[in-house]
């Protein structure tokens, strides 16, 4: 089975519904959390589908839903935890068959899901997600009076030594985008970070796999691919003793079909001249780099374990800005981290009022239990976190808006994301500097425009962080 995008303005259709052994039954599936998340969630989604169960676009009247848990926060654990009891209380009414739990909440923390939620049928790990079908199929003999055993293999297999394969997606995201997820895990000790206690160790997937992925997403429609990992800039350490993004870079520039290449999670270390020359030089790849920074402060960096100082960062930083003039650059920062002085947070603020991030996210510290950082003296108050989440986003608010401002006379090429819900003959899109979720958008005046299209625009206003312009030329 290849990958196969659910449509957007039609009934949801499973591929395979019609084929041999299908009627198995009905499911729902909710996806929260990151992109790697996503990516997870087609996958099941994937697997689901090929072994004959049909998808329903809400909870109530499904056999079963399955639900794919972000672990990584506290405030991300409490949504995962009030979506479960939203499908718990469908349950009670009689409204819904059975759940499902699964995804890094699961793997973290499957005692307290235990205790919290215990009406919950199965909960399956991160690594779980092959065996979402016998899973599914044993919660349905279950309700039928059957037995069913699951090993505890089956539900929380370790993590990989090498990557999974990602293929046979039944994608969630709009046709003409998808991630790309091209490793597992994580090799970093950033103190405040439990990933690699969900996830587990950096995992390097082929090249030639990942080609694969990226051909079959191309064959599906995608025309913007977003790459994705923990850490984007390690890849292939694992599997070739050396890194290697430079190299994939440049082979998903040569992939038919697709128009835009982007690139998320890029970290400091181990980011590379030749990957500065890769982005810069590469067909097809835009001008726009992901690299979450975390702070500025040489002490706070040091207790976070972040592996490079302000000195190091400023250089990698001007070398970025000078052979990709057009940079945008996306990057986020933890405030209140344990310990952070008023004089290192200011430091922070000044940096990113200085420096002119063109799209930035600023995040309180969160304690993660058994995390090194939870351990750490010199816990700050919440209202002080969230006076310095409000400073630093005030500084990054006057820069954004500047470059916005600054694009007005300006013509950019735009991905259409679709119509726009507010204004007739306007639609939503998205200049390079904008990946989709996270960043800013373009209200485009125009006629017979489609989603997955990309136009020229003329941009002639900024609206806050958003533009608004009208398109000019045709469609390709």
């Amino acid at each position: 089975m290849s990958v196969k995008s659910l449509p957007l303005s039609a009934p949801l259709r499973t591929p395979g519904a019609d084929a041999p052994g299908s009627g198995k039954g009905t499911f729902a599936f909710v996806s929260l959390g990151c992109p790697k998340n996503t990516v997870d969630s087609e996958r099941m989604l994937g697997k689901l589908a090929t072994e004959g169960y049909a998808l329903r676009p809400d909870a109530s009247g499904a056999d079963v839903v399955v639900v794919n848990t972000c672990g990584f926060i506290e405030s991300a654990r409490q949504e995962s935890l009030g979506v479960i009891r939203e499908m718990l209380a469908l349950k009670d009414a009689g409204k819904l068959g059975a759940v499902v739990v699964a995804g890094c909440m699961a793997e973290r923390q499957r005692e307290v899901l235990l205790e919290q939620v215990p009406g919950v049928d199965q909960i399956l790990g991160v690594f779980g997600r092959e065996e979402i079908a016998t899973v599914v199929d044993a919660v349905q003999a279950r309700r039928r009076g059957g037995d069913a055993d699951l090993s505890a293999l089956d539900l929380f297999p370790p993590a990989p030594v090498r990557a999974l394969e990602d293929t046979a997606r039944l994608r969630i995201t709009p046709r003409h985008f998808a991630y790309l997820k091209i490793s597992e895990g994580c090799d970093r000790l950033c103190t405040y970070c439990a990933i690699p206690k969900m996830r587990g160790k950096h995992a390097t997937k082929p090249i030639e796999e990942v080609l694969k992925e990226a051909r079959e997403l191309a064959a599906d429609g995608v025309r913007e691919l977003i790459v994705v990992a923990q850490d984007t800039t390690y890849y292939g350490m694992d599997l070739y003793g050396r890194t290697r993004l430079a190299d994939l870079i440049r082979e998903l520039g040569k992939v038919d079909g697709i128009e835009w290449v982007r690139v998320l999670y890029a970290y400091p270390e181990h980011f590379t001249d030749e990957v500065v020359e890769a982005l810069a030089t590469t067909d097809k790849v835009i001008p726009y780099l992901d690299m979450p920074l975390q702070h500025i402060n040489d002490r706070v960096l040091r207790r976070m374990v972040r592996r490079v100082d302000r000195a190091a960062t400023e250089a990698l930083l001007g070398r970025l800005r000078k052979n990709l003039p057009d940079l945008a650059l996306r990057t986020t920062f933890i405030v209140g981290f344990p310990g952070e002085t008023d004089a290192e947070y200011e430091e922070l603020r000044r940096f990113v009022a200085d420096f002119g991030f063109e799209r930035l996210g600023v995040f309180p510290y969160s304690p993660e239990p058994d995390t090194p950082a939870a351990k750490l003296d010199g816990h700050l108050p919440d209202d002080v976190k969230a006076a310095r989440v409000a400073g630093v986003m005030e500084a990054q608010q006057a820069v954004a808006f500047r470059w916005a401002e600054a694009q007005v006379g300006r013509d950019h090429p735009v991905v259409i994301d679709g119509p726009d819900p507010e204004f007739a003959s306007h639609f939503r899109g998205r200049t390079y500097a904008d990946s989709p979720d996270i960043d800013c958008a373009v209200r485009v005046k125009g006629k017979g425009l489609r989603a997955g299209d990309f136009v020229k625009v003329k941009v002639t206003a900024a609206d806050g962080y958003d533009l608004a312009g009208r398109a000019v030329g045709k469609p390709w």
